[in-house]
């Protein structure tokens, strides 16, 4: 394959860094953003605090009694999708591709760009571009794929970057620890631990055959990262990616029970294929569809969330925004747009670790068991409590995973 220049990009506690901008008492002092409460979770930390062992997931109790001396901050999903935005419209206006990984992390490929502007220049005066913008700190990696230029840019941090030849790959990642393979991590590395094997060198001199014995077909995966091989492209960002979901009655109804039950049925399932897929989604829309075949839709702009608990009611409020005809339905549907990857952390604000142990069971059993193996009671359509069945009535909506060019 063709050498390549790929640029992986990465904001340096993110949230904390937004914090910061917004209030310059806070530079240099241990930080913790996330829920409040005892029952609240970390979402962010600030270096200051890592040493003291506080890191983000972590229940926010156990996080004040490690460094009682931090400042706790409530986050703000809105504000920090907003500052994302406008890190990613920077980079938007300066290459012609790029992916964006996260709320907070992309990649770029700047292959062919020495013939008109020296890479590793461009590279850097990008992320000046970005610092003086935006006002936070952002460090990146450059190498000639993905998987390498991300760890470059973690052992970048905080707030510089690294740079790593071709051929010098494997010289560069030998002896760091394995936990820095993306993909490795707290089960496969306390696997990879009681074989004895704690840096990356370790992996390299290894027969693949041997990693693959112990870990499967990730094991071959895994090998080949640490050799610094990698030849996953770089994914375009499409803003108006969207996933959506419709449902058509047999007979055109006005019954608000078995229409908020749908909707809110919809609501949840594409909630679920969010955090299956690992994405976000900032846009949400309902359409309805009248018996004489007349069609409207109504959009939100929110937050970055892939939440059952902050979705559902903002669909519940499109809906009674929406229906003002007060005629007989035929159609409804839900749709999320402008998706982004992530994970569930932009959450971490409003919720208790209680709710995100929560979410995670529910999902570990529809991942086993299939979509609809587990609902919330609102998606019942009235049938009561003791009666649990499909909210869709053995009829589940047509669900549509796709970009709109």
């Amino acid at each position: 394959m063709k050498n390549r220049s790929i640029i992986h990009l990465d904001l340096d506690t993110f949230f904390v860094s937004v914090e910061r901008r917004l209030n310059s008492e806070l530079e240099n002092k241990p930080l913790i953003v996330g829920g409040m409460g005892d029952r609240g979770v970390v979402a962010a930390a600030s270096y200051e605090t890592r040493k003291f062992g506080v890191h983000s997931g972590m229940a926010m109790k156990v996080a004040r009694q490690l460094c009682p001396h931090a400042t706790v901050i409530k986050g703000d999903s809105g504000l920090y999708t907003k500052h994302s935005h406008e890190v990613t419209d920077i980079i938007k206006s300066s290459v012609p591709s790029f992916e964006k990984a996260s709320i907070d992390e992309f990649y770029a490929d700047l292959s062919g760009m020495d013939k008109f502007f020296g890479i590793r220049k461009f590279a850097h005066e990008l992320r000046q571009t970005i610092i003086k913008e935006s006002g936070l700190p952002i460090s990146f990696g450059l190498s000639q794929n993905k998987v390498v230029s991300k760890i470059a840019t973690g052992e970048a941090k905080p707030n510089d970057e690294l740079c790593i030849n071709n051929g010098e790959e494997r010289s560069f990642l030998a002896p760091l620890s394995v936990r820095r393979i993306p993909m490795i991590g707290s089960k496969t590395f306390q696997k990879l631990l009681n074989l004895g094997i704690r840096d990356i060198r370790t992996i390299q001199d290894m027969p693949v055959e041997m990693l693959e014995s112990v870990l499967g077909k990730n094991g071959r995966i895994i090998w080949k990262r640490a050799q610094g091989i990698d030849d996953s492209p770089i994914v375009p960002f499409h803003e108006r990616k969207s996933i959506s979901a419709e449902r058509t009655f047999n007979k055109d109804t006005t019954d608000m029970l078995k229409l908020e039950a749908t909707l809110a049925g919809m609501a949840e399932n594409l909630a679920y294929q969010l955090r299956r897929g690992n994405k976000l989604t900032s846009c949400v829309s309902v359409k309805i569809r009248y018996s004489d075949f007349q069609t409207y839709t109504k959009q939100a702009k929110i937050p970055y969330t892939s939440a059952d608990h902050i979705l559902i009611p903002k669909i519940e409020e499109l809906f009674k925004q929406l229906y003002n005809r007060r005629l007989l339905i035929r159609l409804i549907g839900v749709k999320y747009t402008h998706l982004t990857g992530g994970n569930y952390q932009i959450n971490l604000f409003d919720d208790s670790e209680k709710m995100l142990n929560l979410y995670n069971a529910m999902d570990k059993i529809r991942n086993r068991y299939g979509d609809h193996a587990v609902v919330r009671v609102s998606t019942i359509g009235g049938n009561g409590v003791g009666r649990i069945e499909n909210p869709f009535n053995g009829e589940p909506p047509i669900l549509h995973a796709h970009r709109q060019q």
